[in-house]
């Protein structure tokens, strides 16, 4: 992966002190499904069949997973990342108790390994597919807990307290509709979601979005709309 050192050297120093890179990683419950599945697969047919048949197995993948991840992080951030987001798109697979067999721990070594080089840089834990799972995240060490676009962000909230930081969680579908839709939705999240929140859509941006409502979107993000909603003043 020599080609990522220049990558993110290049972008430093492009956006300077303007913007924050942020460097990504699958956490190793994603990498796992996708590597056993060989793709994408609605249902996650041979990697739930490896869980219940041959849990050893799986623990033993997502161990090694895990090891090579916390290098690969760590590398991102000596190559210029600032903050290193860890994303497990496929947990909307998983329920609650699955979520904490198969996933969190994991997710926890990984950045517990990171921490022990890297102390300063803060990590994002995103799970997609994170409502009914309120409890669980609440209890992960993240520096920033992204939600997905389904879960009621009062919920989470109130799962998490006040003073953690929350991402999301517009569901992105919103940017294929009206500038009036995507601004309501900007509105209802910001007045939701309290104090210490990054404004973010709930997963990634379906292709063919139009890109000037994500522009939109942008915009909003950096207009006064946390200072007008009365529950994220202070930030």
């Amino acid at each position: 992966m020599a080609f990522i050192r220049p990558i993110l050297q290049t972008l430093r120093s492009e956006v300077g002190q303007q913007s924050t890179v942020l460097g990504f990683v699958g956490t190793p419950w994603t990498l796992a499904a996708y590597s056993v599945e060989g793709g994408a697969d609605k249902d996650c047919h041979a990697t739930k069949s490896m869980m219940f048949s041959n849990p050893q197995l799986l623990h033993a993948f997502l161990s090694h997973l895990t090891e090579a991840l916390a290098v690969y992080v760590c590398y991102q951030i000596d190559c210029g990342a600032q903050v290193v987001q860890l994303f497990d798109s496929w947990a909307h697979h998983l329920s609650p108790a699955q979520f904490a067999e198969f996933s969190l721990p994991y997710a926890e070594r990984l950045m517990a390994a990171v921490r022990a080089k890297h102390p300063d840089t803060p990590l994002i834990f995103h799970a997609n597919g994170s409502a009914g799972k309120e409890a669980l995240m609440a209890g992960c060490t993240a520096d920033v807990l992204g939600w997905d676009w389904s879960t009621d962000m009062k919920v989470a909230r109130s799962a998490c307290g006040a003073k953690r930081v929350l991402q999301g969680n517009v569901d992105p579908q919103v940017l294929f509709g009206p500038q009036e839709a995507i601004a309501a939705a900007v509105a209802s999240c910001v007045s939701t979601a309290g104090r210490k929140h990054i404004l973010n859509v709930g997963h990634g941006v379906p292709q063919g979005t139009p890109e000037e409502n994500v522009g939109h979107f942008c915009n909003l993000a950096r207009q006064s709309l946390y200072q007008r909603a009365p529950a994220a003043t202070g930030r």
